[in-house]
């Protein structure tokens, strides 16, 4: 298990890497982070998931792609992170399964 991380300023940089990262591996979106203030813009910190060689491929392809169309502030891999970092990731794991589903609720 590894952790992709691609900074990004705005909006439409972050949904370009993403599209791109999640289109070249088998990755998963692990989670989100918006940021107001990060040199007067607002960044948002795609958080990938997956095995490490497919993290790596995924991270490097969103930020090719993410610098094509705005500003990528970084691009980082942890690969086999330590577990305290693997908390975060069950985080955003649970959070996305809790907005699943509430969606599933609502359409009922």
């Amino acid at each position: 298990m590894a952790l992709g991380l691609i900074e990004t300023v705005g909006l439409s940089t972050a949904m370009t890497a993403l599209d791109a990262a999640v289109k070249s591996a088998d990755v998963t979106l692990a989670g989100y982070d918006r940021v107001i203030g990060a040199g007067e813009m607002v960044s948002i910190t795609l958080n990938i998931s997956g095995d490490v060689a497919a993290v790596e491929a995924a991270v490097e392809a969103g930020k090719e792609a993410g610098e094509q169309v705005g500003r990528v502030i970084g691009a980082h891999v942890i690969p086999s992170p330590h577990e305290e970092v693997g908390k975060i990731i069950k985080k955003y794991e649970n959070v996305r399964e809790e907005v699943k589903n509430e969606r599933k609720s609502e359409e009922q």
